[in-house]
């Protein structure tokens, strides 16, 4: 669902303004702003300079497995010039942006070739010019590279003298490309006068001491009480640095499954029958395995993850329903799993402490009966859904994805339709079209647990 290749070069100017349709209010104006991206190579160096209208620090660290470069930055807008983000150059590939989580800004640098952080620092501003913060990458050995790979992050707080320039950076090219959106806050000011070590970030260190949701056992169901609300948990897929695909008008799948999931919630909601809870409000980006746990953590009894589709016929349309298994349906379900498992990868998560209980878990005997429930569930939704739209051919289908494999919570993924096709791109970008989806979808789950409730009774 998300055509890595193409990530940048088809969010056309058109589709900025569509983009402003599913963008959640700014929770306030940030106070430092990415203005320019620039990348120049010469002979073995490759030079990647950001410029910010005011001083930040950044941190950065190599990820192996794909070759990454990571640079974390505190929460910044981005207004970049209108024209394609640089191409590739010495041994820089592509980069993606975007916010991380609240506070956290990131920058995964897509690398050919193994390569070490030669230099890292901070240039003041001049001129017209804003500040620079500036990335020094040199080739090195693959031994090296996965070497010093997910170690401790090297810090840059402090302003440097500017150096004489011996890599000339890549020249603008024509106008063609908008970014993408600016996101909101920013914290940090530097203090530290110098280029410091720190230490791993406490949220790194907490993710590998933590066991995978995978492996916990099922919970002991609760006691349900007749006035208790029963628990739905919405997944917008991707978020932030992970944007998903993007449609041929520009839109960014991220946005269009944000925007269904609250109206997907404000109708379960209204009937006053349901708890809703979304995995993400904002534009901001989850791990897949955070997103299991969260579900896992408020108890959720309905997990439902939200996704738009891409491929390569622009005349395949309509909506479909994954549910969970090892064995895809077909080869196009297996394609599309192993995209969206890899969404971690694209927002430089380092996953070289996962166990292989988790990148490669299998279905044990405590997910069954949460298995035949999703299928149950996954039938009534198809129902529901033919009545108000036409769906795809083989409408229930089947593929690992991680988001549901929950051992013990129904999950389905839902893709609303193709972004690919122009009919459902423009669709999906209609409030009355979603809210027609929504209207299904929130019939279906009323009727599931009407079907818990009667079973529970005999």
């Amino acid at each position: 669902m998300w055509g890595i290749e193409r990530l940048f070069l088809r969010a056309m100017l058109a589709g900025a303004v569509v983009l402003g349709l599913f963008l959640p209010a700014p929770l306030e104006a940030a106070s430092a702003i990415v203005t320019d991206v620039r990348v120049g190579a010469s002979q073995d160096a490759t030079r990647v300079v950001f410029e910010v209208d005011r001083m930040v620090a950044f941190s950065v660290f190599t990820l192996s497995n794909p070759y990454r470069v990571v640079i974390d930055l505190p929460q910044v807008g981005w207004r970049l010039p209108a024209r394609p983000l640089p191409g590739a150059s010495g041994v820089f590939r592509q980069l993606r942006y975007g916010l991380y989580k609240p506070g956290n800004s990131r920058v995964v640098l897509d690398i050919r070739s193994p390569a070490q952080v030669a230099k890292a620092f901070i240039l003041e501003s001049r001129g017209k010019s804003g500040y620079r913060l500036v990335v020094d990458l040199l080739p090195t050995t693959a031994q090296a590279f996965q070497r010093d790979a997910g170690k401790t992050p090297l810090r840059v707080a402090a302003l440097q003298a500017a150096p004489k320039p011996a890599i000339k950076l890549e020249p603008p090219a024509e106008r063609v490309v908008l970014a993408p959106p600016r996101s909101g806050l920013v914290m940090v000011k530097a203090t530290n006068p110098a280029v410091v070590k720190l230490n791993p970030p406490a949220s790194q260190a907490q993710e590998q001491a933590q066991a995978s949701p995978f492996r916990l056992a099922p919970r002991k169901p609760e006691p349900r009480h007749k006035a208790k609300k029963s628990v739905i948990f919405i997944d917008p897929g991707h978020g932030g640095v992970d944007p998903g695909t993007i449609g041929i008008s520009g839109v960014y799948e991220k946005h269009i499954t944000l925007a269904m999931a609250r109206e997907l919630k404000r109708q379960l909601e209204r009937t006053g029958r349901f708890k809703v809870i979304l995995s993400r409000s904002r534009d901001v980006f989850i791990r897949l395995r955070d997103r299991v746990r969260l579900a896992r953590d408020r108890k959720a009894e309905l997990f439902i993850s939200v996704h738009a589709d891409t491929v390569r016929n622009r005349k395949i349309k309509g909506p479909a329903v994954y549910t969970l298994s090892e064995k895809s349906s077909d080869k196009e379900a297996q394609e599309l799993a192993e995209k969206e498992n890899k969404a971690d990868l694209i927002a430089g998560v380092d996953l070289t402490f996962e166990t292989p209980e988790v990148t490669n878990i299998l279905i044990d005997l405590a997910q069954r009966e949460s298995m035949n429930q999703s299928a149950r569930f996954a039938a009534s939704l198809i129902r529901e859904l033919k009545r108000k739209t036409r769906v795809l051919r083989n409408t229930h289908r089947f593929a690992g994805f991680a988001v549901l494999k929950a051992p013990d919570i129904p999950s389905v993924l839902v893709e609303l339709g193709f972004l690919s096709n122009p009919s459902d791109e423009r669709r999906l970008r209609s409030k009355s079209y979603r809210r027609k989806l929504a209207s299904a979808m929130s019939k279906a789950v009323a009727a599931h647990f009407v079907r818990i409730e009667q079973a529970a009774r005999k």
